[in-house]
């Protein structure tokens, strides 16, 4: 009987899958000679029109190249011996691949072949021989680097062993986790796991708890819980906080003595309402009828703040403060940021300052940058200085009119230069005392802001201009650029394609500001209509990403040739870099190492994404809770999304966006077209485009993946 079910089992094998069981098989023995004996024996072919199958595909697989016959009748693997290292990207349905260190195409990698290997570990792979019309495949045989072997989910405690459940897109097994290794977990806890091992062959993973974060749903947990997500830190170091509590906050008299003295000079910080740390202010004074020196105050963190101490090194290491949505993880200690470098009112405090000498045409005469001391003689918040720039009233009114009527004029010339004028609305969050969400309002950028914006601008600009440009023969020192490169033409051709649809035109050949100025156009025509979110959203996306390097390739976005990061070193490390080596050339110093400077600029730009990846997490979750008492409910919301998994929703009135799965649009059959951005109906040839206004019904809100469900209401 068993024999009549192998026979029977034996002739419902397909090519495919005996071709898939061979390729294993000499995969997994790549040293190893078979004769066709051996591998019917080893695939279990007990009919004879299964042996003849075999016969047949082994003779393919000879003239595609991927076996060799090494004697008459054995066969093995035509492995070229290549061996490549690169990134191994793990994907949860198994579909694993590995991008080559050069840059070459992308190789899959089959689960039985990953050896384990995490996202982002750089691997060694040996490539397989390749089959005539198969994409290349490999096998990970050494694991160089583990990129992250921390994981973050709730636990699920039984009565002998546990688990650590996850929403992580990269695993497909939950963490298995010995009953000793919890470390007091509880089932339902929010836990950070470390992978400890990964037996062979293990479905899961074995891991050990390294830290509880408190009861899932709970506030602090979750915002504790997105942090560990993307590694960064959500607690302050005792050794650190401990060595800030050391530094004198005093003002000795040698500091008094070498610095220039504006404490007289009328100053004031304009922050938002809830800052704590302020680390800009502003001075204005009359110098003679038609000349006014503004000054740039920032605060003196690298006096307190010595290269290569504990305090630095953490910073460093941090990069930058990160803001979720109801708190600020800082770079540097609360009694750093918030007491001894914020520049808070009526206290004196030392500042690192960039003096301008500005005519009425907002011309800048001359400058200088200098360390100074300076007392702030009021706190203004945004709201405070707009209310003073639109009704004429309210203190320091001259000054504050003035300095906007500068930033005015500034602000005018850089989109002249070819600026581009993004101006984003922000999705705030009203917070009760436990975190739960009770309304969405929208953070403009009015006069008040843009007034800050300008001089900060001003300052980076001049600073970096200071240090870049040389005289002809000469070579500029090492130093810290913020650089902006120039759209990809591909993405900018895209967007022009899309906005037609939308009865606009752009630019996309001649000189760069020809294409910003067409750009700055398209953003002005959009203003107030019902696409302007999204054909803005669409520009930002075929811009490049601006980031850190020493190699200075000017700033697009900003349209100036030399641009870097010195406004804000209580919140950016960068900032800290460029005080530091501004001292240090004013002193005369040699230039810095260039290999130091351009790692460091690589890690600053690096955590600058994995913070606001996290910032966009932390609005993500407040959306789905404040989102998840509104079951049932209809709104109205425009596709800001569309992919071949469904429509992404956006409600008009509050930002809070969702997705329509494609399996819920049961009318007709879609399919995705990716060029147009749509959806179409095969059969009744409806189109589901970005873009367009719907009704959707909020379906599910799932806190855990962060994740909202709406359901199309058709009319």
């Amino acid at each position: 009987m068993a024999k009549k079910k192998e026979k029977k089992a034996g002739k419902r094998m397909k090519k495919s899958e005996m071709s898939e069981r061979l390729i294993s098989l000499f995969h997994t023995k790549p040293n190893e000679t078979f004769s066709l004996k051996q591998l019917s024996s080893s695939l279990n072919l007990t009919t004879h029109p299964l042996k003849m199958l075999c016969a047949d595909i082994i003779t393919e697989m000879i003239e595609d190249d991927f076996l060799q016959e090494v004697e008459k009748g054995h066969y093995k693997l035509n492995d070229h011996g290549l061996i490549m290292t690169g990134v191994f990207q793990r994907k949860s349905n198994g579909k694993n691949s590995f991008i080559p260190d050069d840059g070459g195409e992308t190789i899959f990698i089959a689960e039985r072949n990953s050896a384990h290997a995490m996202n982002n570990d750089k691997v060694k792979i040996a490539l397989f021989a390749k089959r005539k019309n198969r994409n290349p495949e490999g096998e990970v045989i050494e694991i160089l680097e583990r990129a992250n072997d921390t994981f973050v989910g709730t636990l699920k405690v039984e009565k002998f062993y546990a688990f650590l459940l996850t929403e992580n897109r990269t695993l497909a097994n939950d963490i298995f986790i010995p009953k000793d290794k919890l470390k007091g977990g509880k089932n339902g806890d929010k836990a950070v796991v470390k992978i400890v091992e990964w037996p062979e062959e293990a479905k899961n993973p074995i891991g050990q708890v390294i830290d509880i974060l408190g009861k899932a749903g709970e506030n602090t947990t979750e915002m504790h819980a997105i942090l560990a997500e993307f590694g960064l830190p959500y607690v302050y170091p005792k050794n650190v906080e401990t060595a800030a509590e050391k530094i004198p906050a005093e003002i000795s008299e040698a500091d008094y003595a070498e610095r220039e003295d504006f404490r007289n000079v009328t100053t004031f910080t304009i922050d938002p309402k809830d800052a704590k740390d302020f680390d800009d202010a502003l001075s204005i004074r009359l110098i003679k009828p038609g000349l006014w020196e503004v000054g740039v105050h920032i605060a003196d963190v690298t006096h307190y703040v010595k290269e290569g101490g504990v305090i630095d090194k953490e910073a460093e290491k941090r990069a930058t403060s990160v803001y979720l949505v109801d708190r600020t993880i800082p770079m540097l200690p609360e009694r750093l940021c918030n007491f001894i470098c914020s520049l808070r009112p009526d206290e004196e405090k030392l500042a690192f300052s960039v003096i301008f000498n500005m005519n009425e045409k907002g011309e800048v005469k001359d400058s200088r940058i200098v360390h100074t001391i300076i007392k702030s003689d009021r706190r203004f918040t945004y709201e405070e200085a707009q209310k003073v720039i639109e009704t004429g009233e309210g203190d320091y009114k001259e000054e504050i009119l003035e300095l906007n009527k500068l930033a005015q004029i500034l602000r005018k010339q850089r989109l002249a230069a070819g600026a581009i004028d993004f101006d984003r609305v922000e999705v705030k969050f009203e917070i009760d005392e436990t975190g739960k969400p009770l309304s969405v309002y929208f953070k403009e950028s009015k006069e008040a802001n843009k007034l800050i914006e300008e001089f900060m601008l001003l300052a980076n600009r001049t600073v970096a201009e200071k240090i870049g440009k040389v005289p002809k023969n000469k070579k500029a020192k090492v130093f810290p650029y913020r650089i902006h490169d120039l759209p990809d033409p591909e993405k900018l051709d895209n967007l022009a394609q899309f906005i037609a649809r939308f009865g606009y035109k752009l630019r996309t050949s001649g000189t760069k500001t020809d294409v910003s100025k067409s750009i700055n156009h398209l953003l002005d025509d959009i203003q107030g209509k019902k696409e302007e979110n999204l054909i803005e959203t669409v520009s930002i996306r075929a811009m490049q990403k601006a980031r850190y390097s020493t190699h200075n390739i000017g700033h697009y976005g900003l349209a100036f040739d030399y641009y870097t990061h010195f406004t804000s070193p209580i919140r950016r490390y960068p900032d800290v870099m460029v005080h530091r080596l501004l001292t240090r050339y004013a002193d005369g110093g040699r230039s810095a190492s260039q290999d130091k400077y351009e790692e460091l600029c690589e890690h600053c730009s690096a955590m600058e994404q994995l913070a606001a990846s996290a910032e966009r997490a932390s609005i993500k979750y407040k959306q789905v809770e404040f989102m998840s008492d509104k079951l049932g409910q209809v709104f109205e919301g425009t596709v800001s999304g569309v992919t071949e998994f469904g429509l992404y929703v956006e409600i008009n009135e509050n930002k809070c966006e969702g997705m329509v799965p494609l399996r819920d649009l049961d009318d007709d059959y879609y399919e995705f077209d990716e060029r147009n951005y749509c959806l179409w109906g095969r059969k009744y040839h409806h189109r589901y485009s970005l873009g367009d206004t719907v009704q959707v019904k909020v379906a599910k809100a799932n806190l855990e993946k962060k994740q909202l469900d709406y359901a199309l209401v058709r009319e």
